[in-house]
């Protein structure tokens, strides 16, 4: 692009008298009106301040935009014709979007006090500099909120436009990041009619979710909030949170309090905080006498906050021009060669300059760090102001009570965010949110649900599997579309415990021969077929990514059931306890004790002494007399009674385990099978057993790797006990692996199976309903209520009662006690053993050499054979 310098009053090497500036602003419009006579104000301290500028008079030219996107893209041109180093604005975030393509173009600063869009981003538009809040902090504020009083589902009511749309995109991602979500979308246009507004709303009543988001122009929001209120969406139940144009456009005319209170009640609406401080005291004191002396009319008009971001922005700007000039910048402007072969036209394109200087005048106005009366004005790396905040403001009769702040450090609190700032720094995780009590629409204090069921005359479509085994829990009444059993009456039970009605129809997923794939009637609620799954639906991993589940209402594992027989006592039943490895380990550490007590106690104790025989017969007797505590051979040495005692300790658990296990034994009728645990039913060529449709085949094949031409589908209770008699050789199973629930009922009323081994898998039984829905969470607490209550109890107790078998208190065969339960206790004594042995050892050996240097040579052996005289009582006194 080339371009030619030309000359120009302001391209001197000394300080300009004149700086021109313009200003773009709708002068009909709440913000516009506040923010003009705020320019003014503040144009007319910079140029009367002797330290700003020095002798440099800032010039603005306001032009009106008229609520017209097309005027001020003309106005902006206009500005580029005279020679304008920046412009204050615009106002709409849709004529920033097209403005800013040609502030950049031609380098000239945008500096909008109330262009909110989150996407004017600074790497699509450079030369725009936004002097307020982005909406990208006001909707994590929304969501905030949403997520604070736990709501899930929101509607948003939104102007189609830039600014509507762009912020509305904003509230969905950071909805996402609370795991919340936008569920229905209502635009309107920017020139929406009552009727446009009617018909909108109409649908939106018609709808689930009862949090409604309005983010629309303030021009015409009070139209949409009283036709609201003729369609009764302003009543109990609703919550309405208005973005911040409510409260500017309340605090700009605080009259609206009390002509449009029926229209407002209860209504939460966000106002950016401003700090309190002395430059914001004497500015909003002096406010009503400007507004008297400077208005056409004298009319009265309240601040709002965009206001007092005007008046900063004309601050802003004036510093940057200093500090632009302090740093020899020069005021210079160039003709753009590329418009040339416009020129001649009407609209005088040719005209349009360059901002030589644009560039710096930029970095100087990003540079700037200054405390006006909205706080500090710093910009960050992104180019946002730091620190953004919010209030929260519930409308309350005729008047505003704030509730509470948010802002990006800290949350939600009920202290002023420089408060927390103070205390905690930027790191404020330790404190808890809070708000205070909000009156909601409908004058009432309790939270309002959120949801309802869509006033549309439907019915909530809940699918039930049509199941032929376990009619117990799920059945089809013959001749009609209801369903009876355990899992129909819980659901009853629960819509019973509800504040609210619940209209709702069973549709039957199956044709009744065979059982329906469970997974295939979850993903139909996926499809939208059904609203919901009542039945006997067991809670999975895999499952719980399709749907969202219940609080189980009963936990059901897998199990493994097999044939069992009694078994007899017998002659030799005192031998089951230990197995035949326990019995010989046993045995040997009898022996050994002996052994290493003879060699202990034999050269200094006399009972320990004598021929081999009788040697022989006192180690064997000593051994087995501990097992009864009745050796009555003392013991004099330590080493001895040290391995003793830890030896008596072991023989001490051994006996406490084997009379247990004997007892038990002999007392509790004992079922034997072959199939011990999953385990070995894993390892084994079996055959084996599971409900067809039921998610134990796949657990099988996944989890447990065993091979599909393994598994045998079985439909009903009737087919289990079959296959389960005619046995793998026979044509049947070894076992059938099933929910415990179903196995339960299957082994109240037969007799010849049972439950073998543990249950390894912890499940349970929920009802499930499309992802995020929140009659999920509604009934998970009903279940809760009736489990506490004992009404669960009863319902179980109704279908599910026990019957004689399970009763009888018959249990399997226990296991036989090992020598893995044990092997601690034979490690101590062991090592009891051989470090007396060692002892003993070193012993001999220095006693052996001082009797060899005193009495000549003697083989070691022949001195261990020798009797070592113990002193008596008597020769000690002699």
């Amino acid at each position: 692009m080339g371009v030619h310098s030309r000359n120009s009053n302001l391209s001197n090497t000394t300080r300009p008298q004149v700086v021109n500036v313009g200003a773009l602003i709708c002068l009909n419009s709440a913000i516009g009106k506040i923010a003009k006579l705020a320019f003014d104000t503040a144009i007319e301290e910079v140029n009367s301040h002797p330290s700003i500028l020095k002798g440099t008079t800032l010039k603005v030219a306001t032009q009106d935009t008229k609520t017209s996107d097309f005027l001020g893209i003309l106005e902006a041109l206009r500005f580029m014709e005279n020679d304008t180093v920046a412009i204050l604005g615009p106002q709409f975030s849709v004529t920033a979007h097209v403005i800013s393509h040609i502030a950049n173009e031609l380098q000239v600063p945008l500096l909008s006090f109330a262009a909110t869009d989150t996407t004017l981003a600074p790497l699509e538009f450079p030369f725009f500099v936004r002097t307020t809040r982005s909406d990208t902090f006001q909707m994590a504020a929304v969501a905030e909120l949403v997520g604070f009083y736990e709501w899930r589902d929101v509607v948003a009511i939104y102007v189609d436009d830039n600014f509507g749309r762009n912020g509305i995109a904003a509230l969905g991602d950071k909805l996402a990041e609370k795991r919340c979500k936008i569920s229905y979308k209502a635009p309107l246009g920017p020139k929406a009619s009552r009727e446009d507004i009617t018909r909108e709303l109409v649908k939106v009543t018609n709808l689930e979710s009862r949090i409604l988001i309005l983010h629309i122009y303030s021009s015409w929001g009070l139209d949409v909030l009283n036709e609201a209120k003729s369609l009764e969406m302003m009543g109990n139940g609703y919550v309405w949170i208005a973005t911040d144009w409510l409260s500017t456009l309340l605090d700009t005319n605080p009259s609206l309090l009390f002509s449009k209170t029926d229209d407002i009640q209860g209504i939460l609406t966000l106002r950016i905080y401003t700090p309190e401080s002395t430059h914001k005291a004497s500015f909003t004191s002096k406010w009503p006498n400007l507004t008297k002396s400077k208005t056409p009319t004298n009319e009265s008009l309240g601040l709002n906050t965009y206001g007092l971001y005007a008046y900063d922005s004309v601050w802003l700007l004036a510093q940057a021009i200093d500090a632009f000039f302090d740093q020899k910048g020069v005021l210079s402007f160039s003709n753009d060669s590329s418009l040339a072969e416009l020129r001649g036209g009407s609209m005088n394109l040719d005209a349009l300059s360059i901002s030589n200087g644009g560039n710096l005048l930029l970095e100087s106005i990003l540079s700037v760090n200054i405390t006006g009366v909205t706080g500090q004005i710093q910009f960050n790396s992104d180019r946002e102001l730091i620190d953004p905040a919010y209030e929260v403001i519930n409308v309350i009769g005729t008047g505003t009570r704030t509730i509470g702040f948010w802002s990006n450090f800290s949350g939600l609190s009920i202290r002023r965010p420089e408060e927390l700032k103070q205390k905690h720094g930027y790191n404020n995780s330790s404190e808890q949110q809070q708000l205070y009590a909000v009156i909601w629409p409908g004058q009432t204090t309790q939270k309002p649900r959120g949801w309802v069921f869509p006033n549309n005359g439907k019915h909530l479509r809940i699918g039930v599997p049509n199941r032929i085994s376990n009619p117990e829990f799920v059945s089809r009444v013959e001749g009609s579309d209801a369903f009876t059993g355990y899992c129909i009456d819980v659901f009853t039970a629960a819509l019973e415990q509800l504040q609210y009605g619940v209209p709702y129809k069973f549709i039957s997923f199956g044709d009744g021969h065979t059982n329906p794939p469970t997974t295939d009637l979850l993903r139909m609620i996926t499809k939208g077929v059904y609203d919901a799954v009542v039945g006997d639906i067991t809670i999975t991993t895999s499952r719980t990514k399709i749907v969202d589940f219940t609080q189980p209402y009963i936990e059901s594992g897998l199990v493994v059931v097999a044939p069992v027989r009694k078994l007899n006592s017998s002659a030799w039943a005192f031998l089951r306890p230990f197995t035949p490895m326990m019995w010989s380990v046993t045995g040997f550490f009898f022996l050994i004790v002996g052994v290493v007590v003879w060699i202990l106690e034999r050269r200094t104790n006399e009972d320990f002494r004598g021929p081999p025989r009788k040697q022989l017969v006192t180690i064997m007797w000593f051994s087995f007399s501990t097992l009864f505590f009745s050796h009555k051979e003392r013991t004099g040495s330590t080493l001895a009674r040290f391995v003793l005692i830890i030896w008596l300790f072991v023989v001490l658990v051994l006996n406490s385990s084997y009379i247990a296990s004997l007892t038990s034994i002999l007392t509790v009728e004992q079922l034997s099978s072959p199939v011990k645990v999953i385990e070995s039913l894993v390892s084994s060529t079996e055959r084996i057993g599971f409900l067809k449709g039921s998610f134990a085949e796949n657990y099988l094949t996944d989890e447990l790797n065993i091979h599909h031409s393994r598994l045998v589908p079985l439909n009903s209770q009737e087919e289990y006990e079959k296959a389960l008699k005619d046995g793998p050789s026979g044509g049947g199973v070894a076992a059938v692996v099933d929910e415990r629930a179903y196995m339960e009922v299957f082994l109240s009323t037969r007799c010849d199976y049972s439950i073998v081994g543990q249950e390894f898998t912890k499940m349970g039984w929920g009802f499930a309903f499309p992802r995020d829905s929140p009659l999920a969470i509604d009934l998970s607490t009903a279940i809760l209520k009736l489990s506490e209550n004992g009404n669960l109890k009863r319902i179980h107790d109704k279908w599910l009662m026990k019957g004689a078998c399970s009763s009888e208190g018959a249990k399997q065969d226990v296991d036989r006690l090992q020598l893995k339960s044990f092997w601690g206790l034979f490690l101590l004594s062991g090592v009891a053993i051989v470090l007396a042995l060692l002892l003993y050892l070193i012993k001999m050996l220095r006693q052996f050499y001082r009797y060899k240097a005193m009495k000549g040579s003697l083989s070691f052996l022949a001195f261990l054979k020798e009797v070592e005289e113990v002193p008596t009582v008597s020769n000690v006194k002699n």
